[in-house]
């Protein structure tokens, strides 16, 4: 397992604060360029995600730890920044919501959990299931990915390490090598980062191939507070040279700026 290689870094206790941070700084540099190496099979991922998301379907990830954190994220920031419904893509973390803030002990070593927690949203064949671990050794993944796979779910990985158990699962896996960790084994470092950049590339190119983004602006945002609504007011304005006062009366009406910018040009 190469995320468990020891550190390129030793005596990390001696090092000052100034060395400390360059050093994990350093490391983190590295982190992009592995990300870029797995564009191919993000890009493999993503138009597959796509295509079942436009025949109906929704995107799950299951993780544990760290992994399944990252996809609670990924998947609670969909519905704010797209206005898509709640249970469009939806984040499971082994150990249940509550892991989210404290680590369930050996929740992610059941290879049954997974397909459980993914059964209780009533899970269909045109459903996508992603799972995402740094090792690709998680029982929890491994299980649920086997599960849904026989179901005739689409299903794909995120990991950090290659020809893992994880990937094997998967039809279509996207492994972001990152390589030791600076503080050895600490995967929520250099390896959380890559999956929290796969899973922005992911959920980002989907939605924007599902129509979700006009030009570069997010018209289907919520406009859940007062930061956004006055973006949304700026967006309205700039598309259609109106004031601020017709550009907010638009949206009270209509609710969005897709709404809003829609209905005026009628």
């Amino acid at each position: 397992m190469i995320t468990e290689t020891t550190s390129h870094y030793d005596h990390l206790e001696q090092m000052s604060v100034h060395d400390l941070l360059v050093n994990i700084n350093r490391e983190d540099q590295t982190v992009p360029l592995a990300v870029e190496r797995a564009i191919p099979q993000l890009e493999a991922l993503a138009t597959q995600v796509t295509a079942r998301m436009r025949e109906g379907g929704r995107l799950f990830y299951i993780g544990a730890g760290t992994s399944g954190r990252l996809g609670v994220v990924d998947a609670s920031e969909c519905p704010p920044t797209y206005g898509v419904p709640h249970d469009l893509v939806v984040g499971l973390i082994a150990g249940g919501d509550g892991a989210i803030r404290k680590a369930v002990e050996f929740a992610e070593d059941d290879p049954e959990q997974a397909w459980k927690d993914l059964s209780a949203y009533k899970i269909e064949p045109v459903d996508t299931v992603v799972g995402i671990a740094a090792s690709g050794r998680t029982p929890y993944v491994i299980g649920g990915l086997t599960a849904a796979r026989k179901a005739g779910c689409l299903t794909g990985c995120i990991v950090c390490n290659p020809g893992s158990a994880v990937a094997a699962a998967a039809e279509f896996p996207v492994e972001v090598v990152t390589g030791p960790e600076f503080v050895t084994g600490s995967t929520r470092m250099k390896a959380g980062t890559a999956q929290k950049l796969a899973l922005n590339m992911l959920s980002t190119t989907v939605m924007i191939q599902l129509g979700r983004v006009k030009g570069n602006k997010m018209v289907d945002m919520q406009l859940s507070n007062i930061k956004l609504q006055q973006r949304a007011a700026r967006m309205v304005m700039e598309e259609l040279n109106v004031s601020e006062e017709t550009a907010q009366d638009l949206l009270t009406r209509f609710g969005n700026v897709r709404g809003a910018i829609d209905n005026h040009k009628k």
